[in-house]
């Protein structure tokens, strides 16, 4: 019997060992889950890092992209602006040189014409004048008108005064020589007299 409850002890023993190991073997099991949970959990921590990186780059470059294009934008509306003023003004300068030829004709044409020659040579000069001044108004020559205005620096340019008690101060008396204007660009202003 002796035996018996050796057997039987070992048996407990054996089962308790057993059983211990199955325990041992679980704990390692839950051991390595939760290792294995804190390695996925630093592993997943680290992703959500680099994925939140990884955004943050996507947006500065999506912003710097919205900012290139709006760059763009702007580049083309400038140029577009500035061939259009290219385009309106392209006769300024010869428009501007052509304004003393303009003077001429009109003191010539203020010349009184004294024989039937003279009269006939004044009748095509100013047909040319008419022709002349009609192509420059098609391109956008407009006269600025002065007498009986008030006084604008912008558009007058004052070289004289004068008294008129019937006019109120600041108004202009005489204009000397005409001044002309490109469509809304002055090209000349016009010289004028004003009343003090």
């Amino acid at each position: 019997m002796n035996e018996e409850k050796k057997e039987e002890v070992l048996a407990d023993e054996l089962a308790g060992t057993v059983l211990e190991n199955e325990e041992a073997h679980e704990q390692a099991d839950l051991d390595a889950e939760a290792l294995e949970g804190e390695s996925q959990n630093e592993e997943a921590n680290k992703s959500d890092a680099i994925i939140e990186e990884l955004k943050s780059k996507l947006q500065e470059e999506e912003n710097k992209q919205l900012r290139l294009m709006a760059d763009f934008e702007n580049f083309k509306r400038r140029s577009n602006l500035d061939k259009e003023s290219l385009q309106k003004y392209r006769a300024q300068s010869l428009m501007t040189n052509l304004l003393p030829v303009l003077d001429n004709f009109e003191r010539a044409l203020n010349l009184e014409a004294k024989t039937e020659e003279a009269q006939s040579l004044m009748t095509g000069m100013d047909m040319i004048y008419r022709n002349l001044l009609d192509a420059l108004k098609t391109e956008g020559l407009v006269e600025i008108e002065a007498a009986d205005q008030e006084f604008d620096p912008n558009f007058h340019q004052a070289v004289m005064t004068g008294i008129d008690e019937e006019k109120a101060s600041g108004i202009v008396l005489e204009e000397l020589q005409k001044g002309y204007k490109l469509k809304d660009r002055v090209l000349r202003p016009t010289m004028v007299k004003v009343n003090e």
